[in-house]
Order: structure tokens, then sequence, then C-alpha cells
């Protein structure tokens, strides 16, 4: 027996990387917690070969900053370091709490997850917006202009925030509260036109800023619209996704949404896609930039081909991010026995996709045949053009 002070048991329970005569058992250090979630990783399939970068990251490994009116957690270029094109924060915020008045350098496209909150904005014309928002609804604030979330509902709100840069860091937004405390008081005095002392109990939290923080859960919408010089503005900041009638097929449905029919969204393109339970979510490829996963509801498998012979399958759940860099085919398959639901966003202003159904099937059929020597058969079945879903 050896005196080794990590003595691991090779009996420890788990899948182990063993298919046919190949592989062996696991006799060192591991976690077949995480292993479960990975078996394509664990036992890669025949067809991956090569070197890929990691293409996942969940949201359960994130840092939770916690307020004192709710939580975020973010997947960014350092947890993902793949995903330069877009970041994204998971958001909880209570009855009542607020994300501080702020604004960005980057675009912010949010998807509300669960239960009610009221968004407000001010155009660059001025103009004041104020909406509320619900499960499957989405909203768009364009680079620098100046906004706010709160919860409404009883056990408040939770969404997604997607941002069109890679290394955003929601650590690094410009806050109403933190402008102001590193400012001179006679300089807040001389811009807003009162004395100094009306800013001596600026709000600050163990965090030097408000960020999100608890407040009073507010009264009807109207009572919130502020009357502007300008008006109103005519500005749509947000969109009922989940009212957009779907594309629907035999395997399940998805909705698209970018600058044709929500032309805030113009940094931002993206889908929910529903995949049921066997289904495929078809191989196909993006030809305008990466694409950027966010895994709602099932379980999914996914093989990138990155060309030159190489491949990688990852498995994901709800909770998870995936991406797939610019170019790359992939599919992605309900593995579980529930519907697949997840986001598929890409920093660009439309939504566009080829698929290998749509490239066979446009192609001459000789000239099929003679590329991948297949039977009439199966030129027959090739040739005709499937949906996004099959």
């Amino acid at each position: 027996m050896s005196d080794l002070p990590w003595g691991v048991s090779p009996s420890e329970e788990g899948p182990q990387p063993c298919r046919d005569n190949r592989g062996g058992t696991i006799l060192g250090p591991r976690n077949p917690a995480l292993e479960r979630e990975n078996p394509d990783l664990l036992a890669s399939p025949d067809t991956d070969a090569g070197t890929i970068p990691n293409l996942k990251f969940s949201y359960g490994m994130a840092r939770n900053r916690l307020g004192s009116g709710g939580w975020a957690r973010e997947v960014t270029v350092r947890e993902l370091p793949v995903a330069t094109t877009l970041a994204a924060v998971n958001m909880r915020l209570n009855k009542g709490g607020y994300r501080e008045l702020h604004y960005h350098k980057e675009a912010e496209w949010g998807l509300m997850l669960a239960g009610k909150a009221r968004v407000t904005a001010v155009d660059p014309q001025g103009r004041n917006f104020v909406d509320d928002v619900e499960a499957g609804d989405i909203w768009n604030f364009p680079a620098g202009v100046p906004h706010s979330i709160q919860g409404l509902d009883d056990d408040g709100c939770e969404f997604l925030l997607v941002f069109d840069d890679g290394s955003f860091s929601e650590n690094e937004t410009f806050l109403i509260t933190d402008w102001l405390l590193h400012t001179p008081p006679h300089i807040l005095a001389k811009n807003f036109g009162v004395p100094e002392a009306k800013f001596e109990d600026l709000p600050v939290d163990v965090e030097h800023t408000r960020w999100i923080f608890s407040g009073t859960v507010p009264g009807p919408i109207d009572q919130d619209k502020v009357a502007s010089p300008q008006g109103t503005s005519p500005i749509r900041y947000t969109h009922k996704l989940m009212r957009q009638a779907p594309i629907k097929v035999a395997g399940g449905e998805v909705r698209i949404v970018d600058s044709t029919n929500f032309p805030a969204a113009s940094t931002i393109a993206a889908a929910i896609v529903v995949v049921e339970p066997g289904r495929l979510r078809e191989l196909h490829w993006h030809s305008n930039n990466d694409e950027w996963q966010y895994f709602i509801r099932g379980k999914a498998r996914m093989t990138v081909f990155a060309s030159g012979g190489k491949a990688r399958t990852f498995d994901y759940s709800a909770g998870d991010v995936g991406y797939v860099p610019f170019g790359m085919g992939h599919y992605l398959e309900n593995i579980g026995d529930e519907p697949l639901v997840f986001l598929e966003a890409f920093k660009s202003s439309v939504f566009t996709d080829f698929s290998a159904n749509q490239w066979l099937a446009l192609s001459p059929p000789e000239m099929v045949k003679e590329h991948l020597n297949v039977d009439d058969e199966t030129i027959a079945a090739l040739s005709k053009v499937k949906p996004l879903i099959v």
C-alpha cells in the first residue's frame, strides 16, 4: 500500500474514460460530478481531433458580487478567453432593488429570464423613456445611453445582459454616485445650483458605490415618465420577443431578433432557439461573426469543426455559456428528455447563417454526388432544403 499522502481510492465512483478496448480507468484525483457534466471531454468522440480552445464556461463557476438589492456574475474574456466579441452578466434584483443609474462604453442587450422590472433611459436628444418588462422581453441600450433597471415583482427579477465587447466588466460601468463622489463639492454646487452642504450625505456602500441597492417599489409607470422639454423618446429600447411569432418546424422553433425588427439593437443580433428532445439544430456556420451562447434549459451536445482536421465536442446544461469562433461549423443536439432552450447572439446588426443542408441542396446534384461518393437515394434526400431544426 502506498504511503503517499493523498491516498486516492481507485474504486471511487464516477464515469471512466474508456471506450471499447481504448482508454483506462482513472487512478488519481478526480471530480466525478464535473466529469459527469462533461462526458464528451472525458471520453471524446472518435471524430474529435486536434487542438481547439475551451468553448465552455459555467455561471456556476463565476464570481458572484453581492449588493443590498441583488447580485451579479459575469462571463467575459477573462473567464472564457476565446470569447472576444461579446461578454455577459447574469443579474438578480430583489423587489425594489435598483441597478444604479449608469451607462457603458458598450451596448447593453438584455433578456428578462424571470420576474418583472422597470427600465428607464434618456435618449441622445434628451428625451425620457420608461417601460416595464417581464420574462421573455428584451431591451437594448446603445453605448453611452444612460439607463437604470429596478425589480418589481414580489420575488424581484433575474435577467441576462449581453455587451458587444468581450473585455467588458460589470465592475467598470459609469455610475452616477461614483462620479459625484469623485467630483469636488464646490463643482457639484456650481453645476447643480445648490449649496455644497446638500451633497454631504451622498450614499456610499461597502464598495464605494451604490451599484445594486435596495429601494422602494415604484408606483404606476406613468408616475416615472418625466416631462422633458424635448418630449417623450420615440425610440423603443424594449421589445416583446416572446410575443413575436416563432418560426415553427417539426423539431422545435426559433425567434430571431436583430436591427430589422428591433432597430434599437444595431450591434447585437440574436435568436432564442427551442429544440425538442432528440432533435438537432442543424449543421451550420455563421458568416458575419462569432456565436455566443447561453443555455437556459435542458442539455446539449455541440461539436465544433475548426477546419484543418480539427474538431472538439462539448456538453452544456442550463446556466452554461458556449462560444463558436467565426466561421466554424457546428451543430447542437438535444441530449436530454426536455426541450433544449438557448440563446445565440452575435456582434452584428443582422442575423445570418448558412447550413450544410442548404449548401448541398442548392449545389448541382452531380457535383455533390462526386464530392461525397453517395448514391442517388442519398442525393435525393440531400436535395431537399431542411429547416433550422431537424
